[in-house]
């Protein structure tokens, strides 16, 4: 997992830019996008700080999302209901999402 808020990528196009500029300052979350495509923009980009194949203690997975927003518990929850990371027990793993080749 890498403790920095992951780059851009080839993923990126200019509307995903876009929502990123307007939700992120500094690498954190100004606000929550109310709108579920923006908020995906949102969780897609995060979830690149988790890397595929990799099981992380929940404990772990609360410190990379607090570097995003003080409510890490519902960035949490979001990653899970859209499937970006999946979950058994306090264990989680990235499970979708962009990845970089």
């Amino acid at each position: 997992m890498s403790g920095a808020a992951p780059e851009g990528g080839a993923w990126l196009g200019e509307e995903e830019e876009r929502v990123l500029r307007t939700f992120l300052v500094d690498g954190r979350i100004r606000t929550m996008p109310a709108r579920r495509a923006k908020r995906l923009v949102l969780l897609r980009y995060i979830s690149r700080v988790f890397e595929p194949g990799v099981r992380y203690p929940e404990k772990d997975v609360n410190v990379a999302l607090r570097a995003f927003h003080d409510d890490f518990a519902a960035l949490r929850r979001y990653l899970v209901d859209e499937e970006l990371l999946s979950r058994e027990g306090n264990v989680y793993w990235r499970s979708g999402g962009p990845v970089d080749v």
